[in-house]
């Protein structure tokens, strides 16, 4: 099947997963009105074409974290996405670094940090959610430096436990050990099972070394969850920006006091996002607070952008309105979900396609030409 577009790539994503599954990717907090949102408010803003401007050589590189990028774009850290194919955060690494983007592993991930290090040399970031139990966070640290960690994605705004209806419905995060129900409906999909043999027990594999939080994905799951940190302040981020001698970025700031503190601390990028529309429904989407965001923090720190993103379009207009770059969640996870590696690739060499397509019509040869000129974007009508 030929994946022409992120549409393409979830419907084969629906096909070939585990209801369970394909929810859990699909599936947002509450009414799921933040998420639609998310992909919806990119159509407040549109183009100002440009004719008759020597566009034949474009660039697509970026420049944050102290780095010049071929491509404006990272795989944000997507937790369970080994439950998604076979390796597929193995996968997933090898298509990012192929066109020299950043790969994020998520403190949820189904392969180990020297796993994935030893199956790919590429850039390599690690999310971390501040854990009660500080001890563990802190061996995650220690091993995220050994193998060689880029930067610490330490993520904040998941604090509090939020509610996904469908995965109420499907019993995810609830369940903690296979169940009747659970494997018969993992039997309607025997593509999926045979692969899932083949690729070994499932199982978070950052805590294989630690039982005491449990030996299978859904138990480990469960257990992490619960030991997400609902205390942790600003001084708690300064303390891992002194502990973290590498780039330090902040993902879920959604407000521009908020990124101004991270400016504060040291932070050396932040994330735009509100978690994909996961955690707080009725929450601003991420396109319509990046303006405000870069106005307060964007001389001081990086600000990079995750939240709706489904084609090179968003990312075009994500960036004229101060982004270094994006981060691909959802749009990743449907198409290692639908192909694997070669899901991936196609849908990053999609996205390149449709950002150098965008700017050449108007009128721009590079992508760092949308900072520098002003009238590219055009505010349409507000929700």
């Amino acid at each position: 099947m030929i994946i022409a577009n992120w549409e393409d790539a979830r419907d084969r994503a629906r096909r070939r997963l585990p209801k369970i599954f394909f929810d859990f990717i699909d599936g947002a907090a509450f009414s799921e009105a933040t998420a639609r949102a998310n992909v919806e408010d990119f159509e407040n803003w549109s183009f100002e074409q440009r004719v008759l401007i020597d566009v034949a050589d474009r660039d697509l590189s970026t420049h944050y974290l102290g780095k010049t990028w071929p491509r404006p774009f990272a795989l944000a850290p997507l937790g369970f996405a080994g439950l998604f194919a076979p390796h597929a955060e193995i996968m997933a690494a090898r298509a990012a670094h192929a066109v020299g983007a950043p790969f994020c592993l998520s403190n949820f991930g189904i392969v180990s940090l020297e796993d994935l290090r030893k199956a790919t040399d590429g850039p390599l970031w690690f999310q971390l959610y501040v854990l009660k139990e500080r001890s563990l966070s802190e061996r995650l640290l220690q091993r995220a430096e050994n193998v060689g960690v880029d930067a610490l994605c330490i993520t904040v705004d998941s604090q509090i436990k939020s509610v996904r209806e469908r995965d109420t419905r499907n019993g995810f995060r609830s369940l903690t050990k296979m169940t009747p129900r659970l494997a018969l409906a993992l039997l309607r999909r025997p593509r999926w099972v045979m692969g899932a043999l083949r690729s070994g027990p499932l199982r978070i594999n950052n805590l294989a070394p630690y039982p005491e939080y449990g030996t299978g994905a859904l138990e480990q799951a469960a257990n992490l969850g619960n030991l997400i940190d609902p205390t942790m302040t600003w001084s708690d981020i300064a303390r891992f920006r002194d502990r973290w001698k590498g780039k330090l970025i902040i993902k879920g700031v959604m407000n521009a006091r908020d990124a101004e503190r991270c400016a504060d601390i040291g932070a050396d990028a932040i994330v735009v996002s509100n978690h994909g529309g996961r955690q707080l429904d009725g929450a601003r989407s991420t396109i319509s607070v990046l303006p405000e965001i870069v106005a307060a923090a964007g001389r001081r720190t990086d600000v990079l952008f995750d939240g709706g993103v489904r084609r090179g379009s968003h990312v075009v207009k994500a960036m004229a309105l101060g982004a270094k770059a994006v981060l691909l969640g959802r749009a990743y996870a449907y198409a290692v979900a639908a192909d694997g590696e070669r899901g991936v690739s196609q849908m990053l060499d999609l996205l390149s396609t449709e950002i150098d397509v965008t700017i050449g019509h108007m009128g721009l040869r590079r992508l760092s030409e949308l900072a520098e000129r002003e009238g590219v974007l055009r505010f349409r009508y507000a929700r």
